[in-house]
């Protein structure tokens, strides 16, 4: 298992208990994925606030067995839970003012290892009640997660609705909602995104803007 990694707190941040969240989840360490997480995150430490970063492919994220026990087991638990990292990654999102993910798309959907995390979200569909409609918490204060979903290919109409639909029912039974996502196609080499200095600059406001919206809406001290 694989120690947290935190960003380095910047500004004013009184908030340490409620950082906003970056999961990235590309398997290629400094993929397109990485810098658009990456330049969110540096957004919310210039607006004065938190980020902790998470690279999933440096966490252990063993499959979903379909075994079932986490229908009827004590908590919901799930029978891998102490034997990787799911559970922490699930604690520090669930935690979270807001989340970032941060994923490319491959064969019109998420990568295997993000797949994985998905499957174990199973625990929390299991534990919603089928009166609540799959939802858990409540709607009104449900954390946020902002979606950044990055395609090498510029075409595809349907490009990014298998990955959407995924992530949509993977959060929901976790109570927390999908924002808007942001949508980028036609960054396929590793260094695309990078010599995009617009996009980077667009992300990075966007960072700043979310911690600065949060702030006014309590969420964050």
């Amino acid at each position: 298992m694989n120690a947290l990694r935190p960003d380095a707190s910047g500004g004013q941040s009184a908030s340490p208990a409620a950082p906003v969240v970056v999961l990235c989840c590309s398997p290629r360490a400094g993929g397109n994925s990485d810098l658009a997480g990456q330049a969110v995150a540096r957004g919310v430490l210039a607006a004065g606030g938190e980020s902790r970063t998470y690279y999933l492919r440096e966490h252990c994220v063993l499959p979903c067995v379909g075994c079932g026990a986490c229908a009827t087991s004590a908590g919901h638990r799930c029978v891998l839970g102490d034997k990787d990292d799911a559970e922490t990654l699930f604690t520090a999102m669930r935690g979270a003012s807001a989340i970032i993910l941060a994923s490319p798309i491959y064969f019109y959907h998420v990568p295997a290892g993000l797949k994985a995390f998905i499957d174990r979200g199973q625990r929390f569909h299991a534990a919603v009640p089928l009166t609540a409609g799959g939802k858990g918490g409540d709607a009104a204060v449900r954390p946020e997660v902002h979606v950044i979903l990055v395609s090498g290919r510029k075409k595809g109409a349907k490009l990014f609705d298998g990955a959407l639909l995924s992530l949509k029912y993977f959060f929901e039974p976790m109570g927390l909602a999908l924002a808007e996502p942001t949508l980028l196609r036609g960054y396929d080499a590793a260094g695309d995104l990078s010599a995009d200095t617009t996009v980077g600059a667009r992300l990075a406001w966007r960072g700043g803007e979310l911690w600065r919206e949060l702030a006014a809406r309590k969420m964050v001290a």
